[in-house]
C-alpha cells in the first residue's frame, strides 16, 4: 500500500519530501505526488508516514484506495 498526497489540500510547503525516507515524493508540475512503487508507509521505520506527521495540513497525505 501507499500514500498519495489531497492536491487540493497541499499548501506546496515541501515538508513532505525532504521527510520521506524513501524519496517517494517529488514535484510535478505544480504539486508534490507520491511514488507508489516507493512509498512503504514508512512502516519498519518510523511509527507513521513521515510525511503525514509533517504536514501543516491535516489528512493531506492520506492512505491510498486498493487498487480494484
Amino acid at each position: 500500500m501507499a500514500l498519495k498526497i489531497i492536491a487540493s489540500q497541499c499548501t506546496v510547503c515541501g515538508a513532505c519530501e525532504f521527510e520521506c525516507p524513501n524519496s517517494a515524493i517529488r514535484m510535478k508540475g505544480d504539486i508534490y505526488i507520491v511514488d507508489p512503487k516507493k512509498c512503504t508507509e514508512c512502516d519498519g521505520q518510523f511509527d507513521e508516514p513521515q510525511c503525514a506527521a509533517v504536514c501543516p495540513v491535516p489528512n493531506t497525505c492520506v492512505k491510498a484506495a486498493p487498487a480494484a
